[in-house]
C-alpha cells in the first residue's frame, strides 16, 4: 500500500495508510517514537484485509513517515493529529486500538468524540507517562537538566538511538492527565497488559481500570513484556478486538 498524507492547517503533513472495509472500523494508536509499521499494526493489517475490516493507521507529528520535529511534539499535539485523522479520514463508528502512550491518546480521544468511538482496546496502556512513569522516577540531577536546559536525552531499550524528553512535553503533559479521577467513558474498554513490562508496570493499569465508569476488563499476562508483539500476544490481541466487535 502507498502511505497518503493529510495535511493539517498548519502545513505539517500526517501520514496514514487506509484499508477500506466494512465498519465499525478500527483506528490504530502507536506509542512514543514508533510508527505504522511495527509488527502489531501490520499484524492488524493482515487480520482487517482477511475480515473485509475497515482500517487506518498513521504516524503522529515527529514520528515515522509524518513531518515535525519530534522535540516539538508534545500529548497535546498527537491526541490533535489523532482528532484530524478520524475526522476528516474516518467515517462512521470506530474502535481505537492504543499501545502505550497509544492507550493515552486514545482515551483523550474517546473523551472528545464520545460519539464516534464505540469501543477502545488498550495495550500495555500508559497514561499519563510523563508524570508518572518519567517525572516521578527522574533523579533531582535530570529533573534539574530538564528545567534548566529544556531537554534530557532518555537511552532507549527498543531502537539505537535515544530520544529527548523535553521540558514541554513534561508541561504539556500535566495539561492532559487523566488518573486520579472517574472517566466518562461509556463505550466498552478492554486492556491487555504484560506483568513484566519494565516501562509500564501491570500496576499502572489497575489504576486506569479503577478510574474507568462502566465495566471495563482488564486480562493480565504473566510473561508479557511491554512489546506484547509473540504470536501468542498477536492471537490475543486480535482475538480480544473480534469479541469487541461483537459486544458492540
Amino acid at each position: 500500500m502507498a502511505t497518503e498524507n493529510l495535511k493539517r492547517e498548519d502545513g505539517e503533513t500526517i501520514a496514514y495508510l487506509k484499508q477500506e472495509g466494512e465498519g465499525p472500523g478500527v483506528a490504530w494508536l502507536g506509542g512514543l517514537k514508533s510508527d505504522m509499521m511495527g509488527t502489531k499494526a501490520e499484524a492488524l493489517a493482515v487480520w482487517a484485509q482477511r475480515r473485509g475490516r475497515a482500517y487506518l493507521r498513521f504516524d503522529y507529528f515527529g514520528h515515522g513517515r509524518s513531518s515535525g520535529d519530534f522535540r516539538e511534539g508534545t500529548i497535546s499535539r498527537w491526541r490533535d493529529d489523532s482528532l484530524e485523522v478520524l475526522d476528516k479520514l474516518c467515517p462512521g463508528p470506530q474502535i481505537l486500538l492504543g499501545s502505550s502512550m497509544g492507550g493515552w491518546i486514545a482515551l483523550l480521544t474517546a473523551l472528545a468524540r464520545p460519539d464516534k468511538i464505540k469501543g477502545l482496546l488498550l495495550l500495555a496502556p500508559a497514561p499519563d507517562f510523563t508524570e508518572a512513569l518519567i517525572w516521578a522516577e527522574m533523579g533531582d540531577r535530570v529533573r534539574r537538566q530538564i528545567l534548566e536546559t529544556g531537554e534530557w536525552v532518555r537511552p532507549s531499550d527498543y531502537g539505537e538511538e535515544p530520544y529527548p524528553i523535553t521540558r514541554n512535553l513534561i508541561e504539556d503533559g500535566r495539561k492532559n492527565l487523566v488518573l486520579g479521577g472517574a472517566l466518562n467513558i461509556s463505550c466498552p474498554v478492554r486492556i491487555i497488559q504484560g506483568m513484566k513490562d519494565p516501562d509500564v508496570p501491570w500496576q499502572h493499569a489497575m489504576k486506569l481500570l479503577e478510574c474507568i465508569e462502566g465495566g471495563p476488563t482488564i486480562t493480565l499476562v504473566k510473561n508479557g513484556d511491554h512489546r506484547l508483539s509473540t504470536d501468542e500476544d498477536l492471537a490475543r490481541m486480535q482475538n480480544a478486538l473480534e469479541a469487541l466487535i461483537c459486544e458492540i
